[in-house]
């Protein structure tokens, strides 16, 4: 067996990808403890070294795969992704590129390329992208539609809510979200206007219960496909592997006779 099969072999164990699961884990609790003052006075050059030693596990486990894959690393969307990231790390922080060391915090991001459960749910949100379009488009509409009529009905006597079409259509996000929109908006509404209700009601019954589920359907179904995908993809495997050996027993046989 060759040195690079064997690399190979190595960054597909279990045992690898567990370790650089947990190696990923322990550099984001090294990075939360960089943000307190009162430990990075007492180690913080231990803090700094545990951070490079991670990084550099990050930079070998990347040099082992483009040495097992070659350019077909390149290939690999989830490669591409932990390249940025960790090339993201090597670059020096110092004068105006001082706000790349906030952004070492996107390692933690790598734990997704790892852990295959989930890359299905990330794959599946990608998948469900083109549905999720004409979903947002409708919800659009039907904000707009919406703004126009907030600003023109309530507009005069809550002009901060309502005084402008980006203001209403920022309040009727905030009601969507069901953040403090009955006392903290459509109440004091309903004060001076009864019968507001008959707005706000139905707008959040379009938007908060049918569109948003409309949504999580589409992503939950694309993951569900994603994953149907990948049992198919793992059951042609296996199938190939049993017809693979049974042609070699039988290539045996012949021999024999």
């Amino acid at each position: 067996m060759t040195l690079r099969q064997k690399t190979a072999q190595l960054i597909e164990a279990a045992w690898f990808r567990n370790f650089i699961v947990g190696v990923i884990i322990f550099n984001a609790i090294i990075l939360g403890m960089e943000t307190s003052a009162s430990i990075m006075a007492q180690v913080g050059p231990v803090i700094v070294l545990l951070d490079s030693v991670c990084l550099a596990i990050f930079v070998l486990e990347l040099a082992a795969k483009l040495f097992a894959q070659r350019l077909a690393f390149f290939r690999s969307g989830w490669n591409l992704f932990d390249f940025v990231i960790v090339g993201v790390s090597l670059v020096p922080g110092n004068g105006g590129l001082s706000v790349l060391r906030a952004l070492r915090i996107l390692r933690v991001l790598r734990v997704i390329s790892v852990v295959p459960s989930l890359r299905r749910v990330v794959e599946g949100f990608v998948t469900a992208l083109p549905g999720m379009g004409s979903v947002f488009l409708l919800m659009g509409i039907v904000f707009y539609i919406g703004a126009v009529m907030a600003t023109k009905l309530f507009g005069a006597s809550f002009p901060e809510w309502f005084g402008t079409l980006g203001r209403s259509g920022y309040t009727l996000f905030q009601i969507m979200t069901l953040e403090s929109w009955s006392m903290g908006i459509v109440r004091p509404v309903m004060d001076v206007y009864p019968y507001a209700w008959v707005f706000f009601v139905p707008f959040i019954m379009v938007t908060t219960f049918a569109v948003v589920n409309l949504l999580v359907g589409l992503i939950v179904n694309s993951m569900q496909d994603a994953h149907a995908e990948e049992g198919n993809a793992a059951t042609d495997a296996y199938r190939d592997e049993v017809m693979r050996k049974l042609e070699a027993i039988e290539a045996r046989l012949e021999r024999r006779e």
